[in-house]
């Protein structure tokens, strides 16, 4: 789940600030701040179905033979969609389906540490770091020979996908990122939060430890399922879909990836040289200039920046949008419309 980083940052944003960036943005011709009325029950309208992800595709990067679904036509808008923790590729099972039914090319890779990605060589160092974590994705686009693509994703790949589009805004078209803007540094996570706030970290402090570690070891599933109960507190979520994604979690990197990933955030263990000079970069907290769409569950229950305080960070056309209706932290998959939605739209702003 997605680190509460930003909340660091808050301190710094005034409200001359603000309203000087709201005035920036309206000479991009472009602001919405919405929200948006989503039934559970009505995104349904896509039977609940597996089909598409049923022959997972395989292509090889520098470091990593990486697994990934696809659907719809060859020839059209390619559209990179990425999952979070503890999440895997089918939180985008029915937006898949509305993307590709509308003529979109979509492709949704497990990350590193999930389902059927292995990392090419044994020696190779388990890194969970975001800059580690972004690269991968811009290798693959490589891999698969796309120069440009909308950019998707909630939780870790929300962060991955915002890291993307500051770093390297050629190769993102737009931006679609549940709760805004993810990216952060080791530094800024040294500044201790408020003890509620603090409290609802529970795991990351867990997973300091190396009783954590084992723990997670010998409970991912179990663990998992917690977090998907408490990140999404009104989610009715059935066995099935569940279990569906249990798998993901059963790679041999997973629990590796995932605690290396929590500790680095907090300095507790230490990344690679060669991404060094990408996280100086984004210890800048560099601004994201492409179109982007962001959204919000009204029913998140994991820990998550407020719209306000990171609106600031996009200087390119924008909007945002809270979905009602009990949504949670997995939104893609707890309101897919609505996602399919804010990928269609990010486009429109291209045009």
């Amino acid at each position: 789940m997605e680190n509460k980083t930003n909340f660091s940052r808050r301190r710094f944003l005034s409200i001359t600030a603000l309203t000087v960036a709201a005035a920036e943005f309206g000479g991009f011709g472009l602001l919405k701040a919405e929200t948006r009325n989503t039934n559970s029950s009505a995104q349904q309208d896509t039977a609940f179905s597996n089909s598409t992800f049923d022959t997972i595709k395989q292509v090889k990067t520098s470091l990593l033979d990486i697994g990934y679904a696809e659907s719809g036509p060859a020839n059209g808008q390619p559209v990179i969609l990425l999952h979070g923790w503890p999440y895997d590729i089918h939180s985008y099972v029915e937006v898949s389906a509305i993307l590709a039914k509308a003529g979109y090319r979509v492709i949704v890779p497990h990350l590193r540490g999930h389902g059927t990605t292995q990392f090419l060589s044994a020696q190779t160092f388990r890194n969970g770091q975001q800059a580690a974590l972004a690269t991968d994705i811009i290798e693959l686009m490589d891999a698969l020979k796309i120069d440009s693509a909308i950019i998707g994703g909630f939780d870790w790949g929300a962060r991955t996908a915002d890291i993307m589009a500051a770093l390297w805004p050629e190769r993102c078209k737009a931006l679609v990122s549940v709760s805004g803007y993810l990216i952060g540094s080791q530094e800024a996570n040294k500044k201790p939060l408020p003890p509620k706030a603090e409290l609802s970290w529970w795991y990351q402090f867990y997973f300091s430890t190396e009783r954590g570690r084992a723990g997670y070891e010998a409970n991912r599933r179990d663990f998992n399922r917690l977090i998907w109960e408490t990140a999404s507190p009104k989610w009715k979520f059935s066995d099935a879909e569940f279990e569906r994604s249990v798998p993901a979690f059963n790679n041999p990197d997973h629990v590796a990836i995932v605690i290396h990933n929590y500790r680095w955030r907090l300095d507790l263990a230490e990344g690679e040289a060669k991404y060094d000079e990408l996280e100086k970069k984004l210890a800048m907290a560099p601004p994201i200039t492409v179109p982007t769409v962001t959204l919000e569950g009204d029913a998140n229950g994991a820990p998550h920046p407020q719209p306000a305080d990171y609106a600031i960070r996009f200087k390119g056309k924008y909007a945002h949008h809270t979905i009602t209706g009990g949504i949670g932290h997995n939104l893609p998959q707890e309101a897919p419309k609505a996602f399919a939605d804010a990928i269609i739209e990010a486009e429109s702003f291209t045009k």
